[in-house]
């Protein structure tokens, strides 16, 4: 017997359905906030390939086992072991601010959760954000995106609250609307592409609401992002730069998180998220 149109798995993988696909991507994850009363996030980007320091120390260990008595301690597989464990303190400093900024939301009143941590769903920073919301008891978020070489999500991410996507433009779509403000651990080509997204989104007025970002990690991100040029040529407006600050410690980003959030978004209460409008990223 033919199956029903809606229950017909060859034609909802076809491109007549492609419609009905991206529609899914929208209302899924619309119904499962209303169910656990998801109100708006707080999202933390940041790299993949940045490991605990626990998980980090070991592969140094097992590397220096593996060259005793051969070749050069130096070597480059070496220098990339102790170059993670050096970066590890961005996931342990992720997984701190995500635990303190959950703590603080949870003492919020209302019937909804408020700045609810959010990542990307997979490993690296997006795993210690949702770890460290997870292990100070709160609600956390991940929005995953199928890859060719197959990102998994990670095992800190409230049940019910993990989301699938295939379309990177409606992941996007809902990190954009549910968010109040973004961390910007660490990271490369996708971590920069999500943060100016939203900042072009914030220039041009295209979001009915006030967003904080904070670039974390002046180590780091001063020799990559030197953006002041852009507004020496004219580039971007005087005011422009504004848009992004920069911290490098869990207690700056706490006070500089939540001293946005009070402002903007608790005075007044703003409603329960509803659907938001799929023509524009403005509710």
């Amino acid at each position: 017997m033919q199956p029903l149109s809606y229950l017909d798995q060859d034609f909802l993988k076809s491109g007549e359905a492609r419609p009905l696909r991206i529609l899914a991507e929208y209302l899924d994850p619309l119904r499962r906030f209303k169910e656990q009363n998801i109100q708006d996030t707080v999202v933390f980007f940041g790299s993949a390939r940045i490991h605990s320091r626990e998980h980090a120390e070991e592969a140094l260990e097992r590397l220096m086992k593996k060259v005793v008595g051969k070749g050069d301690p130096h070597d480059d597989h070496l220098a990339r072991g102790r170059k993670a464990v050096e970066w590890s303190r961005y996931y342990e400093e992720a997984r701190q601010l995500a635990h303190l900024l959950t703590d603080w939301s949870m003492q919020l009143p209302g019937p909804t959760h408020r700045f609810v941590v959010t990542s990307g769903g997979g490993p690296g920073i997006m795993e210690a954000a949702n770890r460290g919301a997870m292990e100070a008891g709160g609600k956390t978020m991940g929005f995953n995106i199928k890859l060719p070489f197959e990102q998994d999500a990670n095992p800190y991410i409230t049940d019910g609250l993990r989301f699938e996507f295939h379309y990177f433009f409606m992941r996007k779509f809902w990190f954009a609307y549910l968010a109040k403000a973004l961390v910007i651990f660490p990271g490369g080509f996708g971590t920069l592409d999500e943060m100016f997204e939203i900042l072009t989104l914030m220039q041009t007025e295209k979001l009915d609401k006030r967003i904080q970002i904070i670039l974390y990690g002046s180590d780091y991100w001063d020799p990559i992002l030197n953006l002041e040029p852009m507004r020496e040529w004219g580039a971007i407006g005087p005011d422009d730069l504004d848009l992004v600050l920069r911290t490098d410690t869990p207690a700056d980003a706490f006070a500089l998180l939540t001293a946005h959030l009070t402002e903007h978004h608790l005075a007044p209460a703003a409603p329960v998220v509803k659907a938001p409008s799929l023509a524009r990223t403005r509710s």
